[in-house]
């Protein structure tokens, strides 16, 4: 007997204090950033192996954050998400070359987003929801009850 679990999404809009939406533009910020600094750094990985055929291993968020110490201030889950996203899409192109080549993150892109996994640290109550790196509750608009846990949340901007 196999039991088959069900992820199922919900989408619930949030409203910020001013405190809040500066720490989600630095996070969007700060993923942008380190999507676009492993992409050049695998883009040179790439030219190598197609030069020598020696693979090299994917660049890590921690890697830049001596480099860049404002990394340390937003979330590490989020840094690490955009790493797997990625390496999502050079998968996706190294297979398929339908996809195309991984494009690098504008900030002119009017959708900004980043995703962030739940390790105790995401819960909601009484209208507020609880994101990690951030000091207060964000008041959220729940219009239907949640089932089972949150195993990640994406926040974005349109």
């Amino acid at each position: 007997m196999k039991i088959k679990i069900i992820q199922k999404a919900y989408k619930f809009r949030i409203y910020p204090n001013l405190e809040q939406t500066i720490f989600f533009s630095k996070t969007f910020g700060c993923v942008r950033k380190v999507y676009n600094l492993m992409l050049d750094e695998s883009k040179r990985n790439y030219k190598e192996y197609k030069a020598t055929g020696i693979k090299t291993r994917y660049p890590t968020p921690a890697k830049y954050k001596e480099e860049y110490p404002y990394l340390k201030e937003v979330d590490s889950l989020a840094l690490a998400n955009a790493q797997l996203n990625l390496e999502k899409a050079f998968k996706n192109f190294l297979r398929n070359k339908m996809f195309g080549y991984p494009k690098y993150k504008c900030k002119s892109n009017p959708v900004q987003s980043y995703t962030t996994n739940n390790q105790n640290t995401i819960y909601i109550e009484k209208g507020y929801i609880k994101l990690p790196k951030l000091k207060s509750l964000v008041k959220i608009r729940l219009h239907r009850e949640i089932k089972g846990i949150i195993k990640r949340v994406t926040v974005s901007m349109n």
